[in-house]
């Protein structure tokens, strides 16, 4: 044992010296000095754009290109929204290092800033389609700038001047929408409770009718019936729209909505009102979210929200919609906007994270393939276009997909509502779970650059992580969506009628035949892609209904059998949404005319339809694709990265995101960390 551990000193003193000695080892050649890296923008490296990225801009913005460009100018052109040089270039972002307490104030002060300039005129005394589009437009304008303030002005507008909108009727709106509209009166949302979130229809707050005085108190009975998370409500709310149940003689009339008071003109918390703060959160600190509890505070008869019930003077309750569950429904109306555009604004962080990584890929190299030969970008990597490239289809994809949600919400009929509600619910899931999927992958394609607060992707994934729980959770959307499937499936078993709507008009012709192989043509081809996904969707379908069915016929209540089956209603309600957003892509292919454009967009549409293949275990597991399709599956989103990867810059740049919102690392990422650019902070 001692000749052994000699033996290894020696050796170790050896190799030691060996590395100490001044002169090479005679087998080693000199190495010659690297050449210091310099930036080349992908705007030379690149080839010239085979479409027009403005065209595509048009596409997937889908509405008011020009009015979103003048938002972004003017908050470009304030102090307020933080300009600061770096890398020769002015980029604007709040600032995450600034306390809770001051990012609240930031937001509070751009809001006043946007409200001068007359952003929000009209946001809700506006009555056209026109009016509705260009307030959404500027809400993702915000969004892009920061989450807290979309969130901030999105509760004032949407949530609180959405339920006096929608729940509210002429004497609620000509006494409350303009002062709102001009942050004369400050609102909030009071329907999340500590003990209940996604269960609405279980909040613990009541409101009990005094028919001598004509007014409700409304108390917080326990601990848990406590009002939670609501935005606003911390510092800056004067109203509130309070849910609670409503007990008329003894009797619960269910949830309604009431507005009240919580602080006044001087900012004092209104008797009866206790109100604390939730503290620091993993992002959103811009936003005062709050905690309210009511003791017994009194609210006049007129300030309940009587669109769809209302309480006469004496006492006596009526409503026009008889059946409770319909109801109810009608109250939870505000939270269908919500849904939108939590949707759409996941979609352009998205957007944001892919601009910077495939800017960065584009322009930071790293290692040679041979000797002396220049290192390889990034996005020249086969395994680094796998990475972003596929995001790139699936947020092109969802953009599309975004305006189609839109456009149904803006046009919804009372018979569309439901329809409505699966869509806003099933999109409002997946694109909030794509968008947190695909800032993590930027973020690691960024490597250590990724980390910085100043290049935004790894603050993004903080502040817009809330989105899978917000305004209802993800899991409990999915689940909403496949039970509504399920009921369209029953009732059309029990009618003998065909499918109607949804898109499901598919469960009415012949099961699709997928072929045996699957050639490069066949895998592109819109009619494989749209096969594929109807067949699996109506084959989970049938196997949901009659796993239900089976466990009811052991015994279980129908609502225990669809628990119980949790696991085909996941699969179904992501196969409903996957095959809707394809849908929606190919019609919006269909509209544009031949060209480059049409081609990208289809190179586009196949990576989509591919990738959402690669990744879905179901497709393997019921049978749909063979073994030897599945890896035919694989190559060919191999191929399609090759064939993408040409555009990718083209891509980006149709995003429509001003370079200021974006971050050093989309440009010159090394003047930005020169010594020299830190005199210039």
């Amino acid at each position: 044992m001692d000749c052994s551990f000699s033996d290894r000193v020696a050796r170790r003193a050896t190799v030691i010296s060996g590395h100490l000695r001044h002169e090479p080892p005679p087998s080693t050649a000199s190495l010659d000095p690297a050449p210091c890296l310099h930036y080349v923008p992908p705007e030379i490296s690149e080839r010239p754009p085979a479409f027009d990225a403005g065209e595509l801009r048009c596409l997937l913005d889908g509405h008011h290109v020009e009015a979103r460009d003048w938002l972004f100018r003017v908050m470009e052109g304030s102090t307020l929204f933080r300009p600061r040089g770096r890398g020769g270039r002015v980029f604007v972002s709040p600032d995450y290092n600034q306390t809770k307490e001051q990012q609240r104030e930031m937001t509070m002060r751009r809001i006043g800033y946007l409200t001068s300039r007359g952003v929000f005129n009209g946001w809700l005394t506006g009555k056209s389609e026109e009016d509705d589009m260009r307030k959404l437009a500027f809400l993702e304008c915000l969004g892009i700038y920061d989450h807290s303030l979309a969130i901030k002005v999105g509760v004032h507008f949407f949530l609180w001047g959405g339920a006096i909108q929608f729940l509210g009727t002429k004497r609620h709106h000509d006494k409350w929408l303009k002062d709102t509209e001009n942050y004369i009166v400050k609102g909030c949302f009071s329907m999340t409770e500590l003990g209940h979130g996604s269960n609405v229809r279980g909040i613990e707050t009541v409101a009990d009718y005094d028919k001598n005085t004509g007014e409700f108190v409304i108390n917080t009975p326990c601990e848990s019936a406590q009002k939670y998370w609501i935005g606003g409500a911390a510092n800056h709310a004067t109203h509130t729209v309070i849910f609670a149940q409503l007990y008329m003689n003894g009797q619960n009339q269910g949830v309604h909505a009431f507005i009240a008071q919580i602080r006044d003109a001087d900012g004092n918390i209104c008797p009866n009102v206790r109100i604390a703060d939730c503290g620091h959160k993993i992002g959103l600190n811009g936003v005062d979210n709050g905690r309210i509890w009511f003791d017994n505070i009194r609210v006049p008869r007129k300030n309940l929200l009587n669109s769809v019930a209302d309480v006469l003077q004496d006492g006596q309750y009526i409503s026009s919609i008889k059946d409770p569950d319909q109801r109810f429904a009608a109250f939870m109306a505000p939270l269908t906007f919500g849904r939108v555009n939590i949707a759409v604004s996941s979609i352009y962080v998205s957007k944001i994270g892919l601009a910077i990584a495939v800017r960065y890929a584009l322009s930071r190299r790293a290692f040679s393939i041979s000797p002396n030969s220049p290192e390889v970008l990034l996005l020249d990597y086969p395994s680094h276009q796998r990475r972003l490239l596929p995001l790139l289809a699936k947020t092109c994809a969802m953009s599309c997909a975004s305006n189609y949600l839109k456009q149904i919400y803006l046009k919804r009929t009372p018979e569309a509502n439901k329809a409505v509600h699966i869509y806003s619910s099933a999109l409002k899931a997946t694109l909030t779970w794509q968008n947190m999927t695909t800032l993590q992958e930027c973020r690691e394609a960024c490597g250590g650059q990724g980390l910085k607060t100043e290049n935004r992707i790894g603050v993004l994934k903080g502040e817009f992580d809330v989105q899978s729980t917000f305004e209802g959770d993800n899991n409990v959307l999915m689940q909403q969506v496949s039970k509504a499937l399920l009921a369209e499936y029953m009732a059309v078993q029990k009618r003998k009628k065909p499918f109607k709507g949804l898109g499901l008009e598919h469960m009415n012709t012949p099961c699709p035949v997928i072929p045996e192989n699957l050639t490069s043509s066949t895998l592109r081809s819109s009619t494989f892609q749209t096969d594929i996904f109807c067949l699996r969707e109506r084959d989970l379908l049938k196997r949901f209904a009659d796993e239900v069915s089976q466990y009811q016929s052991r015994g279980e209540s129908k609502e225990n059998a669809i628990m119980l089956s949790y696991q085909l209603a996941e699969e179904l309600a992501r196969a409903f949404t996957e095959r809707t957003i394809l849908q929606i892509v190919l019609e919006a292919e269909m509209t544009l005319p031949a060209g480059p454009l049409k081609d990208v967009l289809g190179l586009l549409r196949s990576m989509y339809a591919l990738i959402c293949i690669e990744e879905v275990a179901s497709f393997l597991r019921y049978g749909y694709l063979s073994v030897g399709n599945a890896a035919a599956v694989r190559k060919e989103v191999m191929t399609l990265c090759s064939d993408i990867r040409p555009h990718a810059f083209a891509i980006v740049n149709s995003f429509g995101i001003p370079d200021a919102f974006l971050s050093p690392i989309a440009f010159d990422w090394i003047e930005a960390n020169s010594w020299s650019s830190l005199s210039n902070e």
